[in-house]
């Protein structure tokens, strides 16, 4: 193609604006820097993500950097602005937040100045107008409003531009850009809908594209396939075309068909299958796939051999301003690599991974979906596993697909991002383009960003970018730059583990890239001590100085111990550190957690001893304790250690020592003795320490017997057996290594019994379970048992308890059925009977057990029954007594066991039940149970006369009466009637009680006497008594209120009425008494008058309430006069007794009685006219005037 004055003079300006000759740029307004000699291709941007998936493309044109400005773009940021459409200043809301302390900074977000200082000249002096597009491969092309495409090399130097102004006015702005995989041609769509094809290595135009569509619509965009001959395209109508392109006889043509028809539904966003180099053989290629996203679905159609359909998918509701975005990328999935496509609209991002199956067919299948709270309005891949999202905002979120984590929000809004929304309206042709694909079209920016081999171009107004994954050492880089070393470690250390996202930049095997980070880690923590040492305060409180430590030091032990780099910690770090005395003993201090969690076993000699005299010089013995039980005792000065732990009684680092650096069991146990032995032989009194140390000593004694080591562990399995012998040996020994004439035989075994006798029987118990199998052992076992019985038996030194004790011990060993004990038949008859004995109360229970043990397994068989029984009642052992009864099925006498027993008394109830319920036992045992239980019933009701209520409604309903008569107490009998008679209507037993009527009315009867309160809700909840006699029972016990509620049950209104009138009138009388006996007392005295008549006119107000409801209720059924008759009594009452309180000085009461008389004359009002009320009051009294005038 000749070119244009236009476009020689835009090459012109070009010139002046490469990068070999800055000096003509103004270097303030572009911020570019001055340099001598053009870049290399080894200074890329950023190399592709190297890891060992073999689909991961590696490009060698990738674009050179040297000429960018590296610095990220985070928060602060200016509007961006569309070219020539503001619509997208409305589109502001909030979206993600970072999350760079997790993963650091993943994205590097670069200006590429260059380019961008040509754009903005290109625009000032050539007037190439304002960019549109960009489209990125081997080269960067550059889409102008003027119809003009620059095409940029990778070193941002301009190559080519291709147009001019003439075709510009004619074809309008350039809306799409595309370029094929060897970056041999360029396609350019414009927005009044030609398409022209340019060959990139001499610039000529190749075809020139008018009738691929119908007019008058503009290209939204056009796509090269993998096919140099085949490209697809997308314009404003929402309809897609296939262009083939054919040369024949040195003529290029170009043959058009559509695809899909805007319609049917318009489609906004095409995107052919690209297959990287590496997988031009993969077998889903031949079908020249291609997914189209219309307004309503996502189809996916392959192009060969034919046209076939392949999926249709539906979007989910959806806001209808949301822009489709469609994305392709080769993904590993279970062992092999295959096309997935990303879509959204809105706020998810579906994923769809696409196979084919051995048939031939497309196999489409929808992965795990990404839900965000933002509205995506452009997508791209950036590896196999991380996406790069933009939302409206313009905060760009870079994803990790497998765990759908975002990494990392940058914002872009100083980019000034350039919008598509003018070419989605149609403006160049008119604006011919429906509501809803110009609504989509406000946040379209589908030509400002594209992505190639690991990197992605966007495109701002006056300047374009580029950004790509930072390597893992860049990302550690970065927080190091900030003194983020914890950040930085953390973040290395996932790199180690394998556990980080969106990794760039490790090769080899894992244990390679281990040993490469691991290295890398080393200097961070060399750094990381050095800074924590220069920034320490030099002045100030020392809690200032022990934070700032405690806040680093702990962090540079974890990773050193995590890196099983301990040589590092403790000479290369800990020398470093001892330079400052709060460093180092912070740093000592921390040591303890690692310790005690096992996760530092070795200390150096030097560090060991400074930590003995840092934790003995502040007192942190306790901790220097927990330390050293965790060590390995080969980096200890054994005598050093053992000194300073016994002279602070650190007893279990001692036995420790003993234990783990010479296997020696037996001399921590003989020191412990020699210092305990004496105080406890000759009586003295315990301190508390002496008491820790004893509970120590039978603890391990009973850790060595166990086979456990103490304080934590276990004893090596070749040392465990002579351990225990060992142990067996020093306890039965005659008398101890120091021993004077007057110390007693077995002084090992006398000390313990008398420190504490039961826990030493139980060390002993519980070895004696773990010996059965140890012919050895059990010899030392009878041995002990021997020595017991010798030291305690007879021995006055010995209270009764302990020996009690003592004979416990064994009446539970010789219960056991493997027992090989032999004890002397005197001994074990004296087990019995101090087992009965009737003078000892001490462990009572206990003693009663461990013989009802004995006799489970049979121990005492041999012993004379009726002894047996006699020694067991003397001694109140009833749950012997129970078994025995058992035995001989005398359950009649198990009844009195339990009512003998106190602690199992309540217990009855439900033992009688059971034995009466199930069908183990015969007629004539329950019988005579049913006799027992009858001559208990008042013993029975006094115990609890509910649970007896419930057994008398299953067993013992026939003897209803014969219980009734046996309970003499009224107030039990009432007691009883009442669960009883609750029981009967709640149980679902279909035997109903005899003469139940007479029971209800009995306990009326009684609860007139016991708690006449609950009457009424009683007559009210219960149906079963006879309502004659009911009103006989009130009326005898003068229950007025309850006779009236019965009275007017059975329908007679006028006594209910009289007898409601009558309870009225007596608590007016005793209103009016209280007010005359008032007069004239003294303070307190009329001071507790007014509290009793307070009382008493709360009483008057209830019973008048519950009379005027009685008159409610009734009145609707009576005529004139029969409601003259209930309503004028109750006023006459009420006015009546206005006039005996009229003199009266407390007002209160007055105005109290007043006021409910004007409810009555209120109430009455509804039922009796006004004349007729006037009339009774004139009737009654002139004084009473003042009421009605009221």
């Amino acid at each position: 193609m000749s070119q244009s004055p236009d476009s020689r003079s835009l090459l012109s300006a070009s010139s002046q604006l490469n990068l070999m000759e800055v000096e003509s740029i103004d270097d303030k307004e572009f911020d570019i820097p001055q340099v001598d000699t053009p870049p290399t291709l080894e200074s890329i941007l950023s190399q592709m993500e190297e890891e060992e998936d073999p689909f991961v493309l590696e490009d060698t044109c990738l674009l050179n950097t040297d000429n960018m400005d590296a610095q990220s773009y985070d928060t602060s940021s200016l509007a961006s602005s569309d070219s020539g459409d503001p619509a997208h200043l409305k589109r502001k809301r909030r979206t993600l937040d970072q999350n760079a302390a997790v993963h650091g900074s993943v994205l590097r977000l670069s200006l590429l100045k260059g380019i961008s200082a040509q754009i903005v000249a290109a625009a000032d002096k050539v007037d190439a107008g304002l960019p549109t597009a960009i489209a990125m491969s081997g080269v960067i092309a550059v889409g102008t409003s003027h119809g003009l495409a620059l095409v940029f090399d990778t070193n941002q130097a301009l190559r080519l531009c291709l147009g001019n102004k003439t075709t510009g006015a004619e074809f309008g702005a350039v809306s799409a850009l595309s370029i094929n995989h060897d970056c041999s041609r360029l396609l350019c769509g414009f927005a009044k809908g030609q398409i022209t094809m340019w060959d990139l290595a001499n610039g000529k135009l190749l075809r020139t594209i008018t009738d691929a569509h119908p007019p008058g619509t503009a290209i939204l965009h056009v796509k090269f396939t993998d096919d140099p001959t085949l490209a697809v395209c997308n314009d404003s109508g929402g309809s897609v075309f296939e262009l083939t392109f054919r040369r024949v006889m040195g003529m290029r043509s170009c043959d058009s068909r559509c695809l899909f028809s805007g319609s049917k539904g318009e489609v906004c966003c095409i995107e052919p299958l690209r297959t990287p180099p590496d997988f031009r053989d993969h077998p889903i290629t031949c079908y020249s796939l291609l997914a189209m996203a219309s307004l309503t679905k996502i189809l996916i159609i392959g192009l060969k051999p034919s046209l076939n359909v392949w999926m249709t998918l539906p979007y989910t509701k959806s806001d209808p301003s949301s822009v489709p975005q469609l994305a392709w990328q080769f993904v590993p999935v279970q062992k092999t690599v295959n096309p997935m496509l990303a879509f959204c609209k809105g706020d998810s991002v579906h994923f769809l991974l696409v196979k084919k199956e051995e048939t031939g067919t497309i196999h489409v299948i929808k992965q795990r979906q990404l839900q965000l709270s933002c509205d995506i309005i452009n997508l791209n891949w950036i590896n196999s596993c991380s996406l790069v999202l933009l939302d409206s905002h313009e905060k760009l979120h870079v994803v990790d697909r497998p765990t759908q984590d975002v990494l990392e929000t940058l914002d872009l809004e100083q980019v000034q991002l350039v919008y598509n929304s003018r070419h989605f309206k149609s403006l160049a042709t008119g604006g011919n383009v429906s509501q809803a694909l110009a609504l989509v079209g406000e946040k379209a920016c589908y030509q400002s960003l594209s992505s190639y081999a690991g990197q992605i171009v966007c495109l701002g107004t006056k300047s374009a970018h580029i950004m790509s994954l930072r390597n893992w050492k860049e990302r550690l880089d970065c927080l190091l730059k900030q003194e983020h070393f914890t950040e930085a470690l953390s973040l290395a250390w996932s790199f180690h583990e394998g556990t980080a996202k969106a990794v760039v930049g490790l090769h080899g095997d894992s244990q390679r890239r281990k040993a490469v980070i691991s290295d890398k880690m080393v200097e961070i923590l060399l750094h990381f001590t050095e800074y924590a040492v220069k920034k320490c305060p030099e002045q100030g409180k020392l809690q200032v100085m022990e934070q700032h430590f405690q806040e680093m030091v702990p962090v540079l032990v974890d990773y050193c111990l995590l890196l099983q780099k301990a040589d590092l910690l403790f000479n290369q770090l800990y020398s470093r550190l001892v330079e400052n005395m709060v460093a180092k003993g912070v740093f000592l201090e921390s040591l303890e957690s690692y310790i005690v969690a096992n996760r530092l076993g070795h200390i150096t000699t030097p560090v060991m001893k400074d930590l003995l005299a840092h934790y003995h010089d502040n007192n942190m013995m306790d901790s220097l304790e927990r330390c050293i039980v965790h060590l390995d005792v080969t980096s200890l000065d054994i005598q050093q250690v053992v000194q300073v732990c016994w002279n602070n009684q650190l007893y279990d680092a001692v036995i420790y020592i003993f234990n783990r650096g010479m296997n020696d069991y037996i001399t921590p146990m003989e020191k412990l003795f020699s210092v305990i032995g004496p105080r406890v032989r000759e009586g003295q009194s315990l301190t508390g320490d002496d008491v820790v140390m004893g509970n120590k000593l039978l603890v391990y004694i009973s850790c060595c017997l166990a086979g456990r080591a103490y304080p934590i562990g276990d004893i090596p399995e070749d040392l465990v057996v002579q351990v225990k012998y060992q142990v067996f040996e020093f306890l039965i020994r005659l008398h101890s290594g120091d021993s004077s004439q007057k110390e007693e035989v077995f002084p090992f075994i006398h000390t313990l019994l008398h420190f504490d006798t039961r826990e030493f029987l139980n060390v002993l118990a519980m070895t004696f379970d773990d010996v059965q199998n140890d012919k050895q052992a059990l010899e030392y076992q009878q041995r002990i048992v021997d020595i017991l019985l010798q030291v305690m038996v007879d021995n006055p030194d010995f209270t009764p308890s302990q020996v009690g004790g003592l004979f416990t011990f064994l009446a539970r060993q010789l219960a056991k059925p493997n027992n090989t004990l032999f004890v002397n038949r005197n001994l074990f008859d004296q087990v019995l009977e101090f087992l009965c004995c009737p003078d000892d109360d001490s462990r009572h229970t206990e003693r009663q057990q461990v013989l009802l043990e004995l006799l489970q397994v049979g121990g005492v068989v041999q012993f004379n029954e009726e002894r047996l029984f006699t020694l067991a009642e003397k001694a109140k052992f009833y749950q012997i007594c129970e078994f025995l009864y058992e035995q001989k099925h005398l359950y009649d006498r198990i009844v009195d066991c339990y009512l003998q027993d106190p602690l199992r008394k309540a217990e009855i109830f439900s033992y009688i039940h059971n034995l009466m319920s199930m069908p183990g036992y015969s007629s004539e045992e329950k019988l005579k149970v049913k006799e027992k239980v009858l001559q208990h019933m008042q013993e029975l009701a006094s115990l609890d006369p509910g649970k007896l209520a419930d057994l008398v409604v299953w067993h013992f309903t026939e003897e209803v009466q014969t219980i009734i008569s046996e309970l003499q107490d009224d107030s039990l009998l009432f007691q009883f009637l009442r669960c009883l008679l609750e029981s009967q209507e709640g149980s679902q037993s279909v035997s109903r009680l005899p003469l139940e009527s007479e029971l209800y009315e009995l306990l009326l009867d009684l609860m007139c006497r016991f708690e006449p309160q609950e009457l009424l809700k009683f007559l009210h909840t219960s149906q079963h008594y006879r309502l004659e006699e009911a009103i006989q029972i009130t009326e005898k016990y003068h229950c007025n209120e309850a006779k009236a509620y019965l009275l007017e049950k059975k329908g007679d209104i006028p006594g209910a009425f009289a007898g409601l009138l009558q309870t009225l009138k007596e608590r007016l009388d005793v209103l009016a008494a209280e007010m005359s006996g008032g007069i004239g007392g003294g303070v307190d005295g009329q001071d507790e008058e007014e509290a009793d008549g307070e009382f008493t006119l709360t009483t008057v107000k209830s019973s008048l309430n519950q009379m005027i409801l009685f008159c409610h209720r009734n009145c609707q059924n009576l005529d004139q006069e029969q409601r003259k008759d209930l309503w004028f009594p109750l006023l006459d009452t009420m006015m009546a007794s206005q006039k005996e309180v009229m003199g009266l000085s407390d007002k209160h009461i007055s105005n109290g009685l007043k006021e409910m008389t004007l409810k009555v004359l209120n109430c009455m009002s509804s039922f009796i006219s006004l004349p007729a009320i006037i009339q009774q009051i004139l009737q009654v009294s002139i004084c009473h005037l003042s009421v009605m005038i009221d």
